[in-house]
């Protein structure tokens, strides 16, 4: 059910008798997400990164915006990913969990029929949407894109190393030496399986000729399509024009054959005239998986990685491309993937639901070269704990807990604090020096902990059990 209504204008003409007509509405702008999976701060080479060749995505931050503080809203998949389609903090739906931080094969839950997603709210507004990619929001028939939103799906609907087969090979082998036949992913159509195992080695470029067909297709119209890529999260494969042909390796040839896709996206809507009034967007999910070695990616200047609340877990590249709108430059403000629901809806001439709290705000003053980011804090959150928070260039850690090496969170009082600006690594703790800054981020923390209500948790439901 809708959470608010529009007035037409067809409505309003009737409203105002026999007043002239308002002039026609200008076009809608489209709306593309390109949503990596483990990508790092520095596996661009637009950010820093020495033998990845990034081409398409350096001249797309050439030609429009490059943000260096813009971050997922979780340092895992399931709950970033719900972050980003509702706006929202993910404990707000229930879509964070401290044990099982993910959802599985065997889950039983999802993303909640109570939640409007960024593709209900546009299309609400008139919008054509489609979801190519990876979904990770629930893989039953409630939860899956074509009941959130979306007119149609492509995709794999969780992680791909998922549904590995018990007769593959032992250990780390199948990572280091991956097959298709070792992880039977479905691959779906809208709601029904049409491969399975899904063959990986093409995936990436099937995505993107998905979504240049959607485009081709969608012109006529305004349009929102959310690519979401399973690459680089490992099991690591590209497809033949890219194996081998870089110098960082199968990871390399793997956000190679991505760049390509993305030039070629962006090629597509050059051609089909809709530059001047397509919004894309470029970032990841969370920071690399470190512990696979090469076949993780790089968080370059920043501490840690994936499934961590340092830098390295949830600062992610930021790319904005919409020629003649977005204003070109380098963006050292505030950003964050949530903010991406409340600025397309109000790019769209929508308003966000008033009915539950939104965390995302609205870029649009930044992309346009009209003022500074609303944003000024980060909250960063380990499935359902606020260990850290960031408030200007300073960042608080109340606990710290390595991504995946098994040990507790230690807590920290008075926190560790960080300048950010000054030490993006998070290496000298400055607390001692900064009293009153710790204070004022307590403040932060204490009213926004009062203020939350978490939603019913999904994550810890399984199939077949209470």
């Amino acid at each position: 059910m809708r959470r608010w209504q529009r007035i037409g204008w067809g409505l309003l003409a009737g409203l105002a008798g026999g007043a002239p007509a308002p002039a026609a509405p200008a076009a809608k702008p489209n709306f593309v997400i390109v949503f990596c999976d483990d990508l790092g701060y520095g596996d661009l080479a637009c950010y820093g990164h020495p033998t990845i060749r990034t081409p398409n995505l350096d001249r797309m931050a050439a030609e429009g915006q490059k943000w260096t503080n813009f971050y997922a809203a979780a340092s895992v998949c399931t709950p970033s990913r719900a972050a980003l389609m509702t706006g929202r903090l993910p404990i707000r739906s229930g879509m964070c969990d401290d044990q099982r931080r993910v959802l599985f094969p065997d889950s039983a839950g999802g993303l909640p029929a109570s939640e409007i997603t960024l593709s209900e709210a546009l299309r609400d507004l008139g919008y054509a949407t489609a979801c190519v990619g990876k979904w990770h929001l629930g893989h039953l028939p409630p939860y899956l894109p074509t009941n959130n939103g979306f007119d149609s799906y492509f995709g794999i609907p969780y992680s791909n190393d998922m549904d590995r087969l018990a007769d593959s090979p032992k250990g780390r082998e199948a990572i280091w030496n991956p097959r298709p036949e070792y992880f039977n992913v479905p691959l779906m159509r809208d709601r029904e399986v049409v491969e399975r195992p899904a063959d990986q080695t093409t995936i990436t470029k099937r995505y993107t000729e998905e979504t240049i067909g959607l485009i081709r297709k969608l012109k006529d119209r305004p349009f929102f399509i959310y690519l979401a890529h399973n690459m680089p999260h490992i099991p690591l494969f590209a497809s033949k024009d890219f194996l081998g042909t870089s110098r960082r390796g199968l990871y390399g040839d793997v956000v190679e054959e991505v760049d390509s896709g993305v030039g070629r996206i962006l090629d597509t809507i050059r051609e089909s005239g809709l530059a001047e009034r397509t919004l894309v967007v470029f970032t990841s999910d969370n920071g690399p998986w470190l512990t696979f070695d090469t076949h993780g990616g790089s968080a370059g200047p920043l501490r840690d990685g994936k499934g961590c609340t340092w830098e390295g877990g949830m600062r992610e590249p930021g790319i904005f491309w919409w020629p003649g709108t977005v204003k070109p430059g380098l963006v050292q403000d505030l950003g964050c993937t949530m903010d991406l629901y409340t600025t397309c809806i109000a790019l769209a001439g929508g308003k966000v639901p008033a009915d539950r709290p939104v965390d995302g705000v609205d870029l649009t003053p930044v992309l346009r070269g009209e003022g500074p980011s609303p944003r000024d804090t980060m909250f960063y959150y380990r499935g359902t704990q606020l260990f850290a928070v960031r408030h200007g260039p300073f960042k608080a850690h109340f606990k710290t807990q390595g991504a995946y090496d098994g040990k507790p969170a230690v807590a920290h009082d008075p926190p560790l604090l960080f300048h950010l600006g000054h030490d993006p690594g998070e290496s000298f703790n400055v607390a001692s020096k900064h009293p009153d800054v710790l204070a004022t981020i307590a403040e932060i923390a204490e009213a926004h902990r009062k203020g939350m209500v978490p939603g019913e948790p999904q994550l810890r439901k399984r199939i077949g059990k209470e």
